[in-house]
């Protein structure tokens, strides 16, 4: 009975702060809700309206293109650098402490940052262009741009953590295989090859899930680019309409509590089904050395 009474306030807070709001944002997807009235129950239809709206399927393609750019170029740039960083050179914590660094950078100060990098006038990566005699684009301006700049500043923000995660599975391999291979008359290109990855295999997949789960809930870094440039908090033409972009829109803006709620719920079922296509696939390239010994 002591137990329940000390574990009651974190059992009181998931059910009031979690549980409940859960359990009530599905109720509420199946409602017309603008707040100022009560709900009023609609059934499916917020959910059959999401794929005639023009501006969700706009959101659902930006996230899907920025997802498709975003995670391999993270993953890829990831593993490299954490390799770079497992060398034993002087200085190497160094180095990986500035790798790590722009991960620290709150979001806002990182969106000002890149704001003024990407400027089309007079940012620092146009005036490098310039320098080199190519023309400088309009980044934050063309809306052919946006999603690979989106790209850029991600890749910036979140390598570190990659990095981070890739190297602290790179210390973990077992020396002797190397040895092994060595002795055998392997390379380092046959070493990376069928050692490194094969045993990276499932920190590569965490990443790979992680990434997935990520990239489609982008919001605030979008919206504080975006929202000073004077385009919205969705650029030009509306090329940089993440979907949880799209989603706050509905949300806090136009107060259309109900469609909101039924958007929120789709992307959980697309981040569950996703995921879960990820599980099934992983058994055809993830090694598990505990599994093969058994």
């Amino acid at each position: 009975m002591h137990g329940y009474l000390f574990a009651a306030p974190v059992i009181l807070g998931l059910l009031i702060f979690t549980a409940y709001p859960i359990v009530f944002t599905f109720y509420l997807s199946f409602t017309e809700y603008k707040i100022v009235d009560a709900p009023t129950f609609i059934g499916l239809r917020n959910y059959l309206e999401m794929f005639s709206d023009e501006l969700f399927l706009k959101s659902l393609s930006a996230t899907i293109y920025y997802s498709v750019l975003a995670i391999p170029l993270t993953l890829i740039t990831g593993f490299m650098v954490a390799i770079l960083m497992n060398q034993k050179v002087r200085g190497i914590s160094i180095y990986r402490t500035i790798w790590y660094l722009p991960t620290l950078v709150p979001a806002a100060a990182a969106a000002a940052l890149w704001r003024w990098i990407l400027n089309r006038d007079f940012g620092l990566l146009n005036n490098l262009l310039d320098f080199v005699g190519i023309p400088g684009p309009g980044w934050l301006i063309e809306p052919g741009l946006t999603i690979p700049a989106l790209v850029m500043i991600g890749l910036w923000m979140g390598l570190g953590g990659t990095m981070l995660v890739f190297l602290a599975g790179l210390q973990g391999l077992p020396q002797q295989l190397y040895e092994a291979a060595e002795i055998d008359g392997a390379g380092t290109v046959g070493q990376f090859r069928h050692i490194t990855v094969p045993m990276m295999s499932p920190i590569i997949f965490y990443n790979l899930v992680l990434g997935i789960i990520g990239s489609f809930q982008v919001f605030t870094i979008v919206y504080l680019i975006y929202t000073p440039t004077g385009t919205g908090s969705s650029g030009p033409e509306d090329s940089a309409l993440m979907y949880m972009v799209f989603l706050y829109r509905n949300a806090f803006q136009y107060f259309n509590v109900g469609y909101a709620a039924a958007l929120s719920w789709l992307l959980f079922l697309v981040i569950v089904g996703l995921t879960v296509v990820m599980f099934r696939l992983q058994r055809r390239w993830v090694y598990y050395e505990a599994e093969r010994g058994r």
